[in-house]
């Protein structure tokens, strides 16, 4: 029997895990966990750790290989996803870019450390559709602008 695997948490390296957890906390509505000497736990409502910011090696920078981004999928609708860009946007936030992945959409934003993250929302809800469109297309990622949503 093949077990289910979940992805359930993501850790970086970040130059300072206080002001990063301070942003997580502003821009993104997370809570500190857990902390020790060199990294800080940070949840989303009652959960035990989604992201882990651990402090990187002096001298360390965000480099070529590695992590491209870290999706965070939202419910709602596109004036949900609208409301969170123009709060990224309220807060100084680095924006990427804003994207039609076929079935959803994203928003795409940097840390303070040059981490991406994506707002993700699904906009096909029907899991076979979903997919097949998914595969169909190439999972496709063309910029957009929000007019187009």
């Amino acid at each position: 029997m093949k077990p289910k695997v979940v992805c359930t948490h993501l850790s970086l390296f970040v130059s300072d895990p206080d002001a990063s957890a301070r942003w997580y906390a502003d821009v993104l509505g997370m809570r500190e966990s857990a902390r020790s000497e060199n990294w800080i736990m940070m949840s989303f409502e009652d959960r035990l750790h989604d992201i882990g910011l651990i402090q990187a090696d002096k001298g360390a920078h965000h480099g070529g290989l590695g992590l491209q981004h870290y999706g965070l999928e939202i419910e709602g609708d596109s004036e949900t996803l609208r409301e969170l860009h123009r709060m990224l946007v309220e807060k100084g936030v680095d924006i990427v870019r804003i994207t039609d992945h076929e079935i959803g959409n994203g928003v795409y934003f940097n840390d303070p450390d040059g981490n991406r993250l994506e707002f993700f929302l699904q906009t096909e809800l029907d899991p076979k559709n979903a997919q097949e469109r998914f595969t169909e297309m190439g999972a496709p990622s063309r910029d957009i602008d929000f007019q187009e949503l």
